[in-house]
């Protein structure tokens, strides 16, 4: 079956997903961490493309971006990749390939959806066993939406600046937001949505974005297509 194209479209939320090949460490260190963040707010100013959050695992990274035209999150991506890896090879005296190839991304809701992703991004260290909390995991997001530092680089999305009418209650209402975490199921069809490129959100949001592009946006039904009666 042929790949889909990467679903991309400008000015709507990505939740972007790469990871490194066969599943090998992108990061060795606090310094890896911070070269690649520093490229990665470099390019995406460059390019016009909005960070919201984000989190650096040991071999994999989740983002969400908003791009500002239709090349400026692949143009972003392939800049930092090419130049974090280059730097990676060259301070660790290895060679060939980091990524496991072409980044993977979908499309987000900007409401429930959002946030639930940000929720997914802030909690996905946890998940992973990197960290036994949010806030013990250095390396995302999570502390600029609670609070805890600020981050001159992150742009909050609108759904978070709907969560209150003040900073402490917004950063109040993030926080049990994070603390009461996702359930399995939905954590799943958010990380499936990215790896495979169906969009993410609301019935009503697929439908409306299936009229800005021709390329699928959700899975197919499984099974043989019904007969017409008739």
């Amino acid at each position: 079956m042929a790949r889909l194209p990467r679903l991309s479209l400008p000015g709507w939320p990505h939740h972007v997903v790469w990871r490194g090949h066969h599943g090998a460490a992108v990061f060795l260190d606090a310094q890896d961490r911070l070269v690649f963040l520093t490229l990665l707010m470099e390019h995406a100013r460059q390019h016009g493309v909005k960070l919201h959050a984000y989190t650096l695992l040991d071999s994999a990274v989740h983002l969400l971006l908003t791009p500002g035209d239709d090349r400026a999150l692949s143009l972003t991506m392939q800049a930092v990749g090419r130049a974090y890896g280059r730097r990676f090879n060259v301070r660790h005296g290895r060679s060939g390939t980091l990524w496991e190839g072409r980044f993977r991304c979908t499309v987000v809701e900007p409401a429930e959806a959002l946030l639930n992703c940000m929720v997914f991004v802030d909690t996905e260290a946890v998940v992973q066993g990197v960290a036994a909390t949010p806030q013990a995991h250095a390396w995302s997001s999570h502390a600029h939406y609670v609070g805890q530092r600020t981050d001159a680089a992150l742009v909050a999305p609108a759904p978070y600046w709907e969560l209150g009418n003040t900073p402490f209650a917004r950063e109040a209402a993030y926080a049990e937001r994070v603390a009461a975490g996702l359930d399995a199921a939905e954590r799943r069809r958010l990380l499936d949505a990215a790896l495979k490129g169906w969009a993410y959100g609301s019935p009503a949001f697929v439908q409306s974005l299936q009229t800005l592009t021709p390329r699928r946006l959700e899975r197919g039904r499984v099974g043989r297509p019904r007969k017409s009666v008739g």
